[in-house]
């Protein structure tokens, strides 16, 4: 019996393609999304609006938004780093951003060329240059580990919060284990004193990676803590190209079993998901993660032998 309910944001289309060298084309995008929905997942992270000459394989973003309208159901949200990307967004047709920066003066550079106060800034003007009706998450990258300063004091990520919640209270607050490299006690910690010290934000998500196979001991220190909202991408796909190392999101289809083992509901067709990863996972150039898929046919495979 379900006693519970998380949401599982998908963002396979995103970060699980964002490091792909062969472009995947626009329409196989749009069929594997297709695909997503009907497994379940409504809230999907389609694509960013970043620039084409650094992450190539975003380009077809728009197109990829435009053909969301054939999904009944489906809620796109669309990545962005800047006041400009997030008009461009807003102007393609997007009801739902997600701004991102990072704790880490060096990752935030890296990836936006901007320190995390300046980002602070352009956050500030975007959402004085968007409309009141679109909605916004704030991903707050290298929240608990950075790939070139290591582990990040749990003080800097609170310190520029003070600041960004203050700006919109009820944007959702995304903490993100860029690297993979926080642990449950970490996480559990970080999400319990950011909770207290900020109680008029309204949700708080967990964007975990699996470099060092916690993705889902992560996942369940931050729910054991009321988060009820967590990214994972199909397949386990992913790896964010400005930090060096991380590999992929937690597997959704990992997610979605474990979720369904404790009782808790995702609204996710698990035969249809693990499909779709299987095929996620074959996907020239990717970068696949997570037990479910071969241990889930495996399992099926074991319990019509046994009733035979």
């Amino acid at each position: 019996m379900t006693h519970d309910v998380v949401e599982i944001v998908e963002v396979g289309p995103r970060d699980g393609y964002q490091g792909i060298g062969p472009f995947i084309p626009t329409e196989r995008k749009i069929e594997i999304l297709g695909r997503l929905v009907a497994a379940g997942l409504r809230r999907i992270e389609i694509g960013s609006f970043v620039s084409a000459t650094a992450l190539p394989q975003m380009r077809d973003t728009p197109e990829v938004l435009a053909a969301c309208a054939r999904f009944p159901g489906l809620e796109p949200q669309v990545l962005v780093p800047s006041e400009r990307r997030g008009r461009d967004a807003v102007a393609a047709g997007a009801r739902r951003l997600v701004f991102v920066l990072s704790v880490s003066e060096a990752h935030n550079r890296n990836n936006v060329r901007r320190s995390p106060g300046e980002s602070a800034d352009e956050y500030d003007r975007l959402l004085r240059a968007i409309p009141g009706e679109v909605a916004i998450r704030l991903d707050l990258a290298t929240a608990f580990d950075c790939p070139f300063e290591g582990r990040v004091p749990e003080e800097r990520a609170l310190a520029l919060l003070d600041r960004l919640v203050a700006l919109k209270p009820d944007a959702e607050i995304c903490l993100c284990d860029t690297t993979g490299r926080a642990d449950p006690a970490h996480v559990g910690r970080l999400f319990a004193r950011a909770k207290a010290r900020f109680p008029q934000a309204k949700a708080w998500a967990l964007h975990a990676h699996d470099t060092y196979g916690l993705g889902l001991a992560n996942v369940h220190a931050a729910y054991r803590e009321d988060v009820r909202v967590f990214d994972a991408s199909f397949a386990g796909l992913g790896g964010c190209p400005f930090a060096p190392g991380a590999t992929g999101n937690v597997a959704t289809e990992d997610l979605a079993w474990m979720f369904a083992r404790m009782g808790v509901g995702t609204g996710i067709d698990l035969d249809a998901l693990v499909a779709v990863a299987r095929e996620g996972a074959a996907l020239p150039g990717g970068l696949a993660g997570g037990r479910v898929r071969d241990a889930y046919g495996a399992g099926t495979a074991c319990l019509a032998q046994a009733v035979t």
